[in-house]
């Protein structure tokens, strides 16, 4: 069997489910996010030619800092170095998002909070309130982790629920799901693309950087292939180098998640995990 047909098989399994169960997108309970209009958010792959060099990768990059011992001036200076080196954003845990918020103003960078970080376990009314909560305190972009146990079991409602409940929190902005790529089947990643992308997420991702493995070509190449250039594809965990980076890129992602990016677009490497 191809790789195509591979995928092929995955996705008409999943649609069956859709077709038998009818389960629609569920609705999340509670008040909507901030209604201020949210930035454009590219979704499909990085055309070739557009990175010419490592200070070129900066508008892909998400900036990042979740280590738990992350300290406020930690915080403060990583928002400072996405303001001068134009990071697309800051992923931070949710407690640090007021402060983020309020050294990017008026910058191209916005905060991101990561959701239900780093296991995806919570419950889904847990995730939902924690979004809202980022959002009331600034977030402009939520990354959830995928509740992986539920995808393993095929539990495919409960996953689509998870994730929708979290976009409509997250409303009107952005929600990419963490699928933690590392602990899944060639399957289970095409499954949890299709669920992702049936919830209304705008991105999916492969890792949290905290569980096995990070980023692969082989990983965000299959994810791209699921999703299409209408959600896009976000590789985080081991990207080191300006290298390493483009060759995210040139796989079909368009956004990395890094905690070493001032390396990167400075053209050196890193020992950083994420």
């Amino acid at each position: 069997m191809t790789e195509a047909q591979h995928i092929q098989r995955v996705v008409e399994e999943l649609a069956d489910f859709f077709r038998k169960s009818s389960p629609g997108v569920p609705a999340g309970n509670g008040p909507s996010a901030s209604p201020s209009t949210p930035r454009a958010v590219g979704t499909a792959p990085v055309p070739a030619g557009t990175v010419k060099g490592p200070a070129d990768l900066a508008p892909f990059i998400d900036h990042t800092l979740l280590k738990p011992e992350a300290t406020r001036d930690d915080i403060t200076r990583v928002a400072h170095e996405a303001v001068r080196h134009g990071f697309a954003t800051v992923c931070v845990n949710s407690s640090h998002v007021a402060t983020v918020a309020g050294i990017l103003a008026g910058s191209s960078s916005v905060p991101i909070a990561v959701v239900g970080f780093p296991l995806g376990a919570a419950l889904t009314s847990a995730k939902a309130h924690e979004a809202r909560e980022a959002v009331r305190e600034g977030a402009r972009e939520i990354d959830m982790v995928l509740n992986v146990g539920a995808l393993k079991s095929r539990d495919y409602a409960l996953v689509l629920q998870d994730i929708a409940q979290v976009v409509e929190a997250s409303r009107p902005f952005p929600v990419k799901v963490i699928l933690e790529t590392g602990l899944l089947t060639s399957d289970e990643k095409i499954a949890a693309c299709v669920l992702a992308r049936a919830a209304g997420a705008a991105f999916v991702k492969t890792s949290t950087g905290f569980g096995p493995g990070g980023a692969t070509v082989e990983d965000v190449a299959l994810m791209r292939r699921v999703v299409g250039d209408q959600v896009g594809v976000k590789a985080s965990g081991g990207i080191r180098s300006a290298e390493d980076a483009l060759r995210m890129l040139q796989a079909g992602a368009n956004r990395l998640g890094a905690s070493a990016s001032v390396a990167i677009v400075s053209g050196q490497s890193s020992a950083a995990k994420y």
